[in-house]
């Protein structure tokens, strides 16, 4: 290894092998995973009201769109819903950060996201707090998450009549994570196709679903709509908590933007991809907790561990074994699709001086970042013993949208600071106003809400401040500290980002 190239040898970098079919699987198959199966539950019980969470279902959905859309498209996006008027402010939500990223991803046309466009914007510090609040807390808390889910899912099937032991969980879970590590370590293509199967399973248990509630419509089953927003009164303080887990079920519009080095003709498959895959997502998520409500109860809902089991157990009979089968799978997708694209805000962030170097080495012959994958492994695996599902979702949940809303904060920021950068796509600035200011409302509200969960987040945040300066800015570190720390392995960020690596003699 060396920072010059041999002779006669290509240099080492990342194939562009992410088509657009590639792209809508990705985005499908990580935003489509425990959320939808898992989250009812959690929203349900922090609004207080069937009418009220679908009101966040909605509005959390339309949210993350304007996000996405703004970022990648070329194109005015023109949206309307008149099938449920209650189910309009969560999808408002959701579009709302797709437009912003669009504007955002067509300005600035680097891979890393988030981190990106806050280097860009805010400048060092912030950034390398980013990745080090995404490497400590966000990616294994998230990948801990939906991997409990696939746990729990498959393991459904053989345990009908009992409860499923937690240890079982998560062993059966450990074991799935180390999958995906493996597989995002040996192949882009292999990755990427199985994204694809993936995905058609995980719209094929919406679909199964889907199809029985609208009969269940039909046959008149809506007692449940009656009164929808009578019931427990929201309290406040649980509503950004509701936020937190209708915004985890949408999250992952924003991963090709992690990955934009890597796509096809970027400019027309991403804008397209993110159109396709977030219609497909948001109509599917309205739909599948309308069909939960045509059978199960606002009581019956929160009782339930796995929603989707107990809707296919009363309507699907024997073929309802199959249901927990499919949302494993659904989970698996999202654990690989998040796994394969925030490896690479780890390889960019390396790239840039703020991780070590070593992450920023491509396999020679496999073409992927594998060290960028493998360090994921042990910090997922320490989240995943360390807490609940719910516990973890909330703990993560505080500095992912703290994050997100200064990024696009970043973009009101950029329209002032430097008015002449090109900008293919240009949003109305009360788009990208209404996204931060809702992210950063909820995330103070939070540490009223849930304080314990929330203020762990902010002081493991903060943490990121002094090991800025002591790895990165500090120069004269005595021998004894070098010796001591990982400091060698640290790129000093005044220096200018370094060649590629490629690993000869790895697996």
């Amino acid at each position: 290894m060396g920072d010059q190239e041999a002779p006669g040898q290509e240099k080492v970098v990342l194939k562009k092998k992410i088509t657009l079919l590639r792209g809508v699987s990705i985005i499908i198959g990580t935003v489509i995973g425990s959320g939808i199966f898992i989250s009812p539950k959690g929203i349900l019980q922090n609004t207080g009201s069937v009418g009220m969470s679908l009101v966040f279902w909605s509005a959390c959905g339309v949210l993350s769109l304007f996000v996405l859309f703004i970022v990648w498209s070329n194109a005015v996006i023109e949206s309307s819903s008149r099938i449920f008027t209650i189910v309009n402010i969560k999808v408002v939500l959701a579009y709302a950060g797709a437009l912003s990223y669009a504007e955002l991803g067509t300005s600035i046309k680097k891979s890393g996201g988030h981190y990106t466009y806050i280097l860009e914007v805010f400048g060092p510090l912030l950034a390398f707090v980013r990745v080090w609040v995404e490497l400590l807390i966000i990616r294994p808390g998230a990948t801990a998450v939906i991997s409990l889910a696939f746990g729990r899912y498959i393991l459904e099937p053989f345990f009908i009549q009992c409860e499923i032991p937690e240890l079982a969980i998560k062993l059966v879970t450990a074991v799935g994570i180390t999958v995906v590590m493996v597989l995002n370590s040996m192949s882009v293509s292999w990755s990427a196709r199985i994204q694809i199967f993936l995905t058609f399973c995980k719209l094929t248990a919406i679909l199964i679903i889907i199809v029985p509630g609208v009969i269940q419509l039909i046959k008149g089953h809506t007692q449940h709509f009656e009164d929808a927003f009578s019931g427990r009164d929201a309290n406040l303080m649980g509503l950004p908590l509701a936020f937190y887990y209708g915004m985890y079920a949408y999250a992952g519009w924003f991963y090709l933007n992690f990955i934009t080095e890597e796509v096809e003709n970027p400019e027309k498959n991403i804008p397209l991809a993110i159109c396709i895959s977030m219609a497909i997502i948001t109509v599917g998520y309205v739909l599948t907790n309308v069909a939960y409500f045509t059978t199960i109860s606002a009581e019956e809902l929160l009782l339930s561990n796995a929603v989707a089991v107990t809707f296919s157990e009363r309507l699907l009979g024997n073929f309802s074994l199959a249901v927990p089968i499919f949302v494993a799978l659904s989970c698996f997708g999202s654990m690989n699709g998040g796994v394969f694209a925030v490896s690479r805000l780890f390889y960019v962030a390396s790239r840039e001086g703020h991780l070590p170097e070593i992450l920023s080495m491509i396999h020679v012959h496999k073409h992927t970042p594998l060290p960028a994958v493998i360090v994921l492994h042990p910090l997922t695996m320490i989240m995943l013993f360390s807490g609940d599902l719910y516990s973890l979702l909330n703990f993560l949940s505080f500095a992912r949208w703290l994050f997100m809303g200064l990024a696009v904060a970043g973009l009101i920021y950029l329209r002032y600071k430097r008015p002449d950068m090109h900008r293919p796509f240009k949003v109305p600035l009360f788009i990208p106003a209404l996204f931060s200011f809702t992210c950063l409302f909820m995330v103070v509200l939070s540490l009223y809400s849930d304080p314990f969960s929330t203020g762990v987040g902010f002081l493991i945040t903060l943490t990121g401040v002094p090991a800025y300066y002591l790895f990165i800015v500090w120069d004269k570190k005595p021998k004894w500290f070098r010796q001591l720390s990982v400091e060698k392995y640290f790129i000093e960020i005044k220096q200018e980002p370094t060649t590629l690596f490629a690993m000869d003699e790895c697996l």
